[in-house]
């Protein structure tokens, strides 16, 4: 039966447990230099509205290295960006590939390329969620704590994509996570009821110091994300105060870390002291994104491992 990835709610949470201990396994053997060919001749379509650094080429390497092979396209490579429809385009793709990797504006577009599609559709990124940075993100944290558990998660600044997959997330992982945000930019209360039912305890804040206190992992993204530069001169000043700096992270717990999915704009919502010091994992994180999306791709595309 076909599975897709287009909220990091389509996983259960032995599904998320089952993914991220794939993950560290396929970590392991490609550190080891042993091939894991598990999607040899399969082919994976990747279909980007939104520019992109580590979403394309980690889907691009991870496919070559589980032995398949991944193909960009823009919607100036498609006959979508001359008006052809959107359930013809999926029904027509998934003739020839095994998969699709979707990153759009609107999340509406991926819902609806997974309508039509009877191949799996995973979501790259939405205006609504972005679970594949969210996978990273959690195999990250059990890199650093252990399994799941008793983690308080301090988010600072926008209430945005990445926002919601973390507070969906933190219910699916049984962690409390804090959201420090100007009232005009909070995370939504539909997410935070749809954590709530999951069993999530999420707390909204508007004063960063009292999220970030006794936490374990604080997390924050940039202010502007791609197609809000309309509104860019507004959110720099209503974010003045949300920058994670050296003096907000001493209040977080001793052995706090500090994640960012990138890319950082210093000195907006982190300090160039926090993003280059010893409590930051952004770059094991963004690594992750590697071995996080090779193992959904091995569970929806091939097999579990086993």
């Amino acid at each position: 039966m076909k599975k897709d990835l287009l909220s990091i709610l389509d996983l259960s949470r032995e599904e998320l447990r089952g993914i991220l201990d794939d993950a560290d396994r396929l970590k392991m053997l490609r550190r080891e230099g042993r091939p894991h060919e598990f999607l040899l001749g399969k082919a994976l379509a990747l279909v980007f509205e939104k520019a992109s650094t580590r979403t394309r080429i980690s889907f691009e390497v991870g496919m070559a290295e589980l032995g398949g092979h991944a193909l960009f396209l823009n919607p100036q490579d498609l006959q979508i960006g001359r008006g052809e429809e959107i359930r013809d385009t999926a029904r027509v793709m998934s003739r020839y590939v095994s998969g699709m990797m979707i990153r759009a504006y609107k999340h509406a577009t991926i819902e609806e390329f997974a309508r039509y599609s009877p191949v799996p559709v995973i979501n790259g990124l939405s205006d609504i969620e972005h679970p594949c940075q969210i996978l990273a993100d959690l195999m990250t944290i059990r890199e650093h704590f252990g399994s799941f558990g008793e983690l308080t998660l301090a988010w600072i600044g926008d209430g945005n994509n990445v926002c919601n997959s973390l507070v969906l997330a933190s219910a699916l992982a049984g962690y409390r996570i804090r959201v420090a945000s100007p009232d005009r930019y909070r995370v939504s209360e539909e997410v935070v009821a749809r954590a709530h039912a999951g069993g999530g305890e999420v707390t909204l804040l508007r004063d960063p110091a009292e999220a970030v206190t006794d936490a374990q992992v604080v997390v924050t993204d940039t202010w502007v994300s791609m197609g809000e530069e309309g509104d860019r001169e507004n959110r720099i000043k209503a974010f003045r105060g949300y920058t994670v700096d050296a003096a907000l992270m001493r209040r977080a717990a001793h052995d706090a870390i500090f994640m960012h999915c990138l890319p950082a704009h210093r000195g907006h919502e982190v300090a160039d002291e926090v993003i280059e010091g010893p409590q930051s994992v952004v770059f094991d994180e963004a690594e992750n994104r590697l071995h996080a999306q090779k193992a959904v791709l091995v569970r929806m595309m091939g097999r579990e491992l086993g």
